[in-house]
This record gives structure tokens, sequence and C-alpha cells, in this order.
């Protein structure tokens, strides 16, 4: 029955009741709200409670309600029966009542009905909802700024939905969009830019902005509509067009954007500082209008690189960037976040491939037929190339590499503050995979990038700056001074470009005469330069070469031992490069390894964070991956800190899922040796391919490789391994995700449990099997197939009744059509005919009661299959005309069947005496074409 107005008060009364900590309102109010959501009306109610009409509605009721109706949209709304779910007329209902709703003045309820809208209008937009964007923009004329400032987060919200549609009729209908907005919206943000700056001009010079602002809140709301229209035009330059990269056609928009944002940047940036101590709303918008406008100009330029080729953009907008990195001090305000974005932008431009020029050079047009696309990429490549050696002379390149490693790469007070309060998530911190966010990382980003592209001037700039350091800072140094500083970051530019600076710096002469003293200074204060080395090392493995490797290998353990937790995890990422390079030495590892172990354990007994557990997993991994069988007299110490790990993991699956790839490459270093670590394996591998464990979504896929690990290198199936076989059942029922390795699992199984498996599980077996070829697609029976071979050829006896219905399918599949386009098909058929050979071969008896069966005749009857009465004639006929789509094996199979045939003194087996003949004697001699595994599945 549907819900009406008149539920309301009931719902919202159910909805207040499912978010009460009392278990006995809770439980009942969820399982009345489950019951209401396929009943027409029911998003109704809800639109009704998140408008909060005529009720003094709760705020978590109200966003209980939303998510609710999030969920109907995402379930229900496709389905077009009035009596289930929301009817055709609920849902022009509710649309007409959301856009109805858009000026709720509270900004968080807003902003979920902009949400449910964009939601709605993702599935519904054009067809059922075509005057959508009209009834927005109709909206839009009212002057009224807070109606034009919901009427905009509910377009960008709407824009942002319709942008992930990727069919080319959908991208057609943004491209339509972004005709009809783009000029309206552009206009507006233009026009309110010059309110907001005259407001803020006008604000500044009074005493009472506080109060000024209290009494009107239109500034606050054009601000941050200004915002909005912001990402509207990005959102529509960036997919109203195909990127002109692949069109290599100018975006006329980004020509005409671009030049006004940098004018709006340089413009708002003072302001940063002006109302930084004065009202704090203000200048969080600078701060934040300053950061999305140059987030904008990064944008643009990753999609539409050629139409930035223009010489008021691309030239104009490096050099300001170029200006705020090297002399923010004369470039005016600037402030860490928007120091980043510049970094990030120059970097972009540098390292753009479009960018890079043509070896032949610029194409003149000397007649009248258009450039080709590639003739227009190359013109865009060159006119880009000059602009940026206008921009970046040498000189400017020499200054901005100095910059960069004299002032962004040195340690603050703050950063040696930080390092001491919590040296691991200081480390972190620094790790260039987060370069986008941190000033230090972004700076080195950007040093690499532009070293790759100007490194034969450049080298010699490293070189200077790391000689003039190591001369200002000596080894045995130990206050923090700023020569050690800068050591430590000209340590960290030859970090980076070690490739080139190996030409210019001899490793064994610096390493002797420097770097090992250096680590051997153990005083606190020299921890900036351990641990720089203890990177340093790592990156430069590739050079080190000789005697010196192993005072390296033996460096880097002592500092796995050092006081400073973010040196020993510097020293830890290192080693796990050195080891996993081609040329490590065994020996050298094998004299570290009880250090290793034991330091490893250590560290990750002293670590907190995520990141820095999964740093020593892995390095753990790369030990155990090369020490092999060494490992073994520490097996009890490992297998203990497995324990340990696993235990204070729990509910951390990613943790976890690190842990049990580690397991695996334990297990594997073990080999015969294995059952040592089954008091620790076997609950865990119980715990992980239990599909009803809570982790089972998560660390399902580890275990199962795990397990199968597990038994490649057990001596014997031991009855705990043998209990788990059990779970497999449950795996394949759920999903086919782990085909192979469950196939790999089942081999292992047969051949190693041997009859005892086969008592104790043949039912689960043949569930499995039988589960397996009657649900797989053709690639799927490919995998498959063998197993069941194999489990005929172990128990020739045992087997076949066990697996009487998937042979029963195995047969269908052989006596099937072929289709001549699908390769896959025969190559299937060849397999089964060859299973159901063997078959025959090895147990003549079960072959002649399973091919008697009579709803088996029946069932293939009636699918249109044209078969003998006797089925074994269809399938000595199939044998026959199969046997060149067969490899060499099934071509055997097939031979020896039709042999064994010969002896059954089957009467039609007369008439066929020369063709069984001309198979049995071509495959003795060797003489027919035989097919591969590789020809079969092409």
């Amino acid at each position: 029955m549907a819900l009406s107005a008149g539920d309301v008060p009931t719902m919202y009364a159910v909805l207040v009741n499912s978010l009460s900590a009392d278990e006995a309102a809770r439980r009942p109010a969820e399982a009345a709200l489950a019951q209401c959501e396929t009943r027409p009306g029911f998003c109704s109610c809800l639109l009704e409670i998140i408008s909060a009409r005529g009720l003094a509605c709760r705020e978590d009721v109200r966003l209980l309600a939303t998510v609710y109706f999030k969920n109907s949209i995402n379930r229900y709304w496709r389905h077009r029966r009035d009596s289930y779910g929301i009817s055709n007329e609920e849902k022009d209902h509710l649309r007409k009542n959301l856009l109805l709703n858009i000026r709720e003045e509270n900004s968080q309820i807003a902003l979920q009905l902009a949400v449910l809208i964009s939601k709605i209008a993702r599935l519904d937009y054009p067809k059922e909802w075509s005057d959508l964007l009209s009834v927005l923009a109709q909206q839009l004329q009212s002057a009224d700024v807070l109606a034009s400032h919901r009427v905009f987060m509910v377009l960008f919200r709407t824009l942002k939905e319709l942008s992930t549609k990727r069919l080319a009729v959908d991208q057609k209908n943004y491209a339509e969009i972004t005709g009809h907005l783009f000029e309206y919206t552009w206009n507006l943000w233009k026009s309110d830019v010059q309110t907001i700056l005259q407001n803020l001009s006008m604000l500044l010079q009074r005493n009472d902005m506080d109060s000024i602002l209290e009494q009107s809140n239109d500034l606050i709301l054009i601000c941050d509509r200004w915002l909005l229209c912001l990402k509207i035009i990005r959102q529509l330059i960036f997919s109203g067009y195909a990127s002109d990269s692949r069109t290599a056609l100018e975006v006329w928009q980004v020509r005409e954007v671009c030049p006004t944002v940098l004018t709006a940047i340089k413009s708002l940036l003072p302001y940063y500082d002006s109302f930084k101590d004065k009202q704090a709303k203000l200048w969080d918008f600078a701060k934040r209008a300053c950061i999305k406008l140059m987030k904008v100009l990064v944008t643009l330029h990753g999609r539409h690189p050629y139409s930035f080729v223009h010489q008021t953009v691309l030239p104009a907008i490096v050099d300001f960037c170029l200006n705020m990195i090297t002399s923010p001090e004369q470039a005016g305000t600037s402030f860490e976040e928007f120091l980043i974005q510049s970094m990030v932008l120059v970097k972009s431009v540098l390292e753009c491939k479009e960018y890079r020029p043509s070896p032949t050079g610029r194409v003149i047009h000397e007649n009248a037929q258009p450039l080709s696309l590639e003739q227009r990429k190359k013109n865009f490549a060159a006119v880009a190339s000059d602009m940026l050696k206008v921009v970046l002379p040498g000189d400017r390149v020499m200054l901005l590499c100095n910059i960069l490693v004299r002032r962004y790469f040195i340690y603050t007070a703050k950063d040696l503050e930080e390092w001491s309060e919590n040296p691991e998530s200081f480390h972190h911190e620094q790790n260039l995979v987060q370069w986008t966010e941190i000033k230090r990382p972004c700076a080195e980003a950007l040093f690499i990038v532009i070293f790759e592209k100007y490194r034969e001037l450049l080298a010699p700039v490293v070189v200077s700056v790391l000689r003039e350091a190591m001369a200002v800072s000596p080894p045995q140094e130990t206050d923090v001074t700023a020569g050690m500083l800068l050591k430590d970051a000209a340590y960290t530019a030859a970090g980076h470009v070690y490739y080139e600076l190996s030409n210019y710096l001899n490793f064994n002469e610096w390493f002797h005469g420097s770097l090992s003293i250096e680590v051997s200074n153990h005083h606190p204060n020299m921890r900036i330069i351990r641990r720089k080395i203890a990177l340093l090392l790592g990156q430069w493995i590739s050079e080190i070469k000789g005697d010196t490797r192993k005072l390296v290998y033996h460096a880097l353990v002592g500092l796995l031992q050092d006081n400073d937790i973010a040196v020993r995890l510097a020293a830890c990422s290192s080693l796990c490069y050195l080891f996993q390079e081609s040329s490590f030495s065994e020996l050298d590892l094998f004299e570290c390894l009880p250090t290793c172990w034991t330091m490893s354990f250590k560290l990750i007994e002293d670590v907190q964070e995520f990141d820095s557990k999964v740093q020593v997993l892995n390095f753990i991994s790369v030990l155990l991956e090369h020490a092999g069988d060494k490992i073994i007299p520490f097996a009890s110490q490992l297998s203990q800190f497995f324990q340990m790990i696993w235990d204070e993991s729990a509910g951390e699956s990613l943790l976890q899922i690190q842990l049990l790839t580690a397991l695996k490459t334990f297990v594997s270093s073990l080999g015969f040796q294995s059952p040592l670590s089954y008091h620790v394996l076997i609950p865990i591998l119980q715990n992980g391919v239990n599909i009803d464990s809570p982790d089972a979504l998560n660390l399902l896929e580890d275990s199962v490789l795990l397990w199968e690990a597990t038994l490649s290198n057990a001596p014997s199936i031991v009855p705990q391994l043998l209990d788990l076989f059990p779970y497999l059942v449950g795996i394949v029922n759920r999903s086919f995700d782990h085909l192979e390795v469950t196939i790999k699992i089942i081999e292992d199984y047969a051949i190693f449990g041997g009859s005892e498996f086969l008592k104790s599980h043949g039912a689960s077996l043949a569930n499995i099997i039988d589960t397996i070829i009657g649900n797989v697609n053709d690639k799927g029976l490919l995998t498959s197939l063998p197993i069941v071979d194999l489990l005929i050829q172990i128990f020739p006896l045992e087997a076949p009744p066990l697996m009487s219905s998937a042979l029963q399918k195995l047969i269908f599949i052989s006596l099937s059509q072929d289709d001549g386009q699908n390769p896959s098909r025969t190559a299937v058929r060849a397999s089964s005919g060859a299973i159901l050979a063997r078959l025959l071969v090895m147990n003549t008896n079960f072959s002649a009661q399973l091919l008697s069966e009579p709803p088996l005749l029946a069932s293939i009857q009636q699918a249109g299959i044209a078969v003998s009465n006797n089925m074994l004639i269809s399938l000595i006929d199939m044998w026959i005309d199969k046997v060149d789509d067969a490899n060499a094996t099934q071509q055997k199979e097939y031979a020896m069947a039709l042999s064994v045939v010969l002896t059954l003194q089957v009467p039609q087996v007369i008439d066929k005496l020369d063709d069984i003949l001309s198979v049995c004697t071509t495959v003795i001699i060797g003489s027919r074409e035989v097919k591969t595994i590789d020809d079969t599945r092409q």
C-alpha cells in the first residue's frame, strides 16, 4: 500500500527511533524502514521531512532521511512498475518539489538537496527531465543572492554528475549545455569578482567590518557563489570539450578565462595578509580563492595544453608562478599552499609531453590545404617550446634550481620540531607520494623535472652546491648549523639525480671520504644527515661497485639500529632496494640476516602508523624472498612475530593483506619445512578462507593465494590442512573470481591427499566440480577441465561416479555443434572429448553406464543435438571428426579410446573401422598435424 502525506509524522517517528541508542527501539524501526523502502510514496514522505514542512525537525533526522532518499534513487528509480518502488507519477512530483525547495536557508540541507537533484538528473536528464536546466535558468534571473547561490549549488552538483556519463550522445549533450551556460556564468563571475574586490577594499578601510558582515550576509554569499561559478566554469571547459591534446583544436574559453583568472589571483593575493589578523571569514575566503584559482589553471592546462599556447596565457602564467617561487617577497604576499600550486603548475608545464618540439620542426603552411592533426600538434609544440625558452632562459633555470635546493629543501625550525615530536609521521610526510600537498616534496618533484629537462646545464650547479655544503659542514659536526642543513639539502638533490651526477662524482671516494664517517657520527643532531644518507645510499645503488657495496650493506644495517625512528625507516627502505637490485650479494645478505631480523622485529614493535608497519613488512618479505632456506633457523622467531602482528592488526584489513603476502613468501621460503609455521598459519587461513568471516571481502583473495602456497610447499597433507577443504565450496559458490588458484588447490589436494582426501571430501569435491562446469564460460572451462582429467587419472574408479553430473555436462558439450567463429568453443569441445576418451580407457564399465542413461539422451535430443540412440557411436564420430582440433596429448587419448572401442564388440563400429584405424595409425606414427594449446585458444 502506498504511503501518503498523512504518514509523514509516523515516518519521522520511525526515523527518530532508528537513531536511538536503545536496541529495543532501534531494531524494529530499522526493520520498518526496510519494509517501507519498496512502497510507493516513501520518497515523497522523506522529502517532506528533508524540507521540514510543518515539523520541528531534528538535523540528524533530516540527514538520515536524505541518506534513505539517495538509497532509494540508486535502487528503485529505474523501476517502471507503479506497484513497486517509485511510480512515474511520484517521480514527477519529486522532481518538481525538489526544485521548489532549493532555496533552503540551511546550507547543509541545501547541499543535500543539490546532491539529490544531481543524482536524479544523471538518470533522467534529458529524456525524462528535459526542463531541468531551463527551470534552473529561470530561477537565476532572481535578484535574490541566496536563491542564485542555491541554484548554482544545484548546477555544479548536476554538471559534475552529468560529466561522468561517457557515451557519445551524453558528451554531445554536455557540449550543448556548455554552449548554453558558459556565457551567463562567466559574465556573472566577472561581475562578482569586481563586487568582491570593491567590498574587500572598502571593508579594509573600516574599523567595524565585523558588525557590517553580521548585519548582512550578502557579501559572504556572493563570495561563495563566485567560487561555485568558478567550479562550474572549470567543469564546463573541462568536460564540455574533448581534450585538445587529442584534437589539436583550440578551446577558445581557455584563452578567455585564464588571463582573467590570473588577474584575479594578483588582485586577491594581497588580501591574504590584509585580513589575516583582522577578519577570519574574509581571510579564509582570500586563502581559498587564491588556491582554487591556481588549481583551475592547473586543471585546464592538464586538459587543454595546446589552448594554453597563447602569448597571454602560457608565458604570463609561467612567469608569474616562477616569480612566486623564486622571489615571493618581491612578487607580493604568498603562503605555502599557494606556493605548492605554483610549483605544481610549473612542473606540469615543464613535463608536458605535448610541448616537446618535433625533430622536424614547425610545419610551414604554403598551400590552401588544411594542416593535418599531426602537423597542428607539431606547430603548437614548436610555439610552446619557443615561449618557454623566452620565459625560462638559462640563467633563470639555474636560479630556480639554486632556489629550490637552497631555500625549499632546507629544514626549518618548525620541521625539526615536528621531527622531534613525531619522527615516524615526519618521515612519511617527506615521501614524494604526497608531493602535491607538502611544500618540500613538491619542490623536490619540481627539481627532478627541471633537472631532467636541463640536465647538462644543472649538473654542475648541483655538484657545486654539494661541494660547498661539504666544505662548510665537516663530517664530525654536531651542531645544527646552516651548513649542516645545506648539506642535507645538497644530499637530497644528489640523491634524486644520481643518474647524471655519477659522471661528475666518484661514489667510492665520496663514501669513504665523507658518507661513511657521517654515518658513524651518532650525535643526536646528526640524525638529519644520517637519515638523508640512508635514503641516498638506496638511490645510488646502481653506482655502488666492488668492495664498497659490502660496506654500504653494513652501514645501512647499522642505521637500522639508530635511536631515531625516521632514520631506521629510511634505512629499511634503502635495504629493500639494495636486496632487490640485480647484482646484490647473497653472501653479504646472509651475514647481515640475524641483525636484520632482530632490528625488523624491534622496529615494527616501535612504530605506530600503518605506513610504517607496511614498510617493515615489505622489508621482511624481501628478506624472506632472497634468504630462501637460510631462514629456517629463524622460523620459530618469525612465526611468533607473524602471530603477534596478526593479533595486533585485528580490524586493519589493509595491514593484514600485507601480512598475508609476507606469510606467503615465508611459507615458500621454508619449503618442505613449512609445517614449522602451521601453529600460526592454519588459524590465520581458517579465518581468511571462511566466506562468513567479517573480513572475508578484503582478505579472501590473499588468503586463497596463501592457501595454495601452503599446499604447494607441504611435505604431506596433515589433518589440519585437510579440514580446510570444505571452505572451498563456499568460495566457489560465491564467485569464480579465484578460479585459477581454486583449480591449483584442488590439484594439490588430489595429488598429495590421495584416497584419504577423496574419502573425506568427495562430496565437497563433486559439488565444486559440478558448480564450475555448469556455470563458467569457455575460458573458465579451459582452465578447469584439466583438473577433471587429473582426477580421473588419479582416481579412475572412485572419482567418476562422484563427478557423474559434471561428466554428463561434458558429454553434452562434446556432442554440441561447433561455432566456426568461436575457437574457444572448439577447444572446449576437444578438451571435453579427451576427458571422456580417458574415462572410457580407464573405467570402461562406468563409461558404459554413463552413456546409457536415458535422461541424458533425452535432454541432449531435446536441445536439438542430432545423436545416435547409442551415444558411444556419437562420441566415436566426435573423436574422429575433432582429432585435428586436438593437441598432441588429446589426440593420443582419442586414439586410445578408439582402440578400446574396437574391443567392445559394438556392431556399428564396423562401419567406422577405416576411420578409426586411420586415426590410430596416424597418431602412432606421428604424421597427423598437431595443434598446440595456444593454437586452440587463438
